[in-house]
């Protein structure tokens, strides 16, 4: 190589978009229990419940649990998830990927699997340069359910546990539910009602898990996004969850797409970009986030 051409090569290098392009840092995987995970009834499991933290390398201080959905069967963790989070970092926020115990009939597990991770990334705050009073919950169809499920049972913590991640709060500042399931009644999904409360769950179990039922002033604000021809789950689910919110004035927006179905046409086109532009308007509007980047897809 001659010296011109060294030359030209050190200066695209120091340039800031090849400095940004090198500063890839790689994804941290977390177990997020220690001594066994818990499955509500006072017993534990032995089971490696995991996140994965996607870092940008510019972090805002805002970061996302992610929890991808799958009908509380599966988890679509690659488009529903790990690709989310790589969308998230090129807007400088952190994505953190929930790899939650699918429930077969255990309710509260995925839920305590979602609460535990919030109150992971809290306490990782300064570690992974965040704010903790900017930490926020996102959920695509049944892990929408799961998110709105965090976003409505939640705690602040035990101060004096001697574990120091459980003193943190559960409750996340934010949500973001694209297609999600919420309801448990005529209007849910019978499929990811089954996996969750099992074959006989009672009248009450329902009433509890139907999130459009348990808010309150203290649910977070919360961004909905949901296609008005989805045929596996009814836009009435973001539709109720939506109404409810403002009845007791949080903070919240709806996004009513016009077309794409379940899934939005497998994660692309016109309705995938719009409600990935619109939710980080609305994340701009909360102080989370500065301005959309213009690139909206994954």
């Amino acid at each position: 190589m001659n010296r011109l051409s060294t030359l030209l090569l050190i200066a695209i290098c120091s340039s800031p978009q090849c400095l940004l392009a090198q500063a890839v840092v790689k994804p941290i995987e977390l177990s997020i229990w220690n001594n066994g995970a818990p499955v509500g009834d006072g017993g534990s499991e032995k089971v490696d419940v995991r996140i994965t933290v996607h870092q940008p390398a510019n972090p805002n201080g805002t970061a996302i649990v992610i929890c991808p959905g799958g009908g509380y069967a599966t988890r679509v963790s690659g488009p529903e998830g790990h690709g989310i989070a790589q969308w998230l970092n090129k807007q400088n926020i952190t994505g953190v990927v929930l790899d939650y115990r699918l429930p077969e009939g255990r309710a509260t597990v995925p839920l305590l699997d979602a609460q535990r991770a919030i109150r992971t990334v809290r306490a990782n705050a300064a570690r992974w340069k965040l704010d903790p009073r900017r930490i926020g919950i996102m959920g695509f169809s049944a892990g929408g359910h799961l998110a709105s499920t965090a976003g409505t049972h939640f705690d602040g913590g035990e101060p004096k546990h001697k574990d120091l991640v459980e003193r943190e709060s559960c409750r996340p500042d934010f949500m973001i539910l694209v297609y999600p399931v919420i309801s448990f009644g005529e209007l849910g999904h019978a499929g990811s009602r089954r996996k969750l409360l099992g074959e006989n769950a009672t009248d009450a179990l329902i009433t509890k898990f139907s999130n459009e039922t348990q808010i309150t002033r203290d649910t977070p604000p919360t961004f909905l996004a949901h296609a008005l021809d989805d045929k596996a789950v009814s836009s009435d689910n973001s539709k109720m969850f939506f109404d409810a919110l403002k009845r007791v004035k949080v903070p919240a927006r709806y996004l009513e797409l016009a077309s794409g179905g379940h899934g939005l046409n497998r994660y692309q086109g016109p309705m995938w970009d719009a409600w990935q532009l619109a939710s980080l308007d609305w994340l701009a509007e909360q102080k989370l986030h500065r301005r959309p980047n213009s690139s909206a897809g994954n």
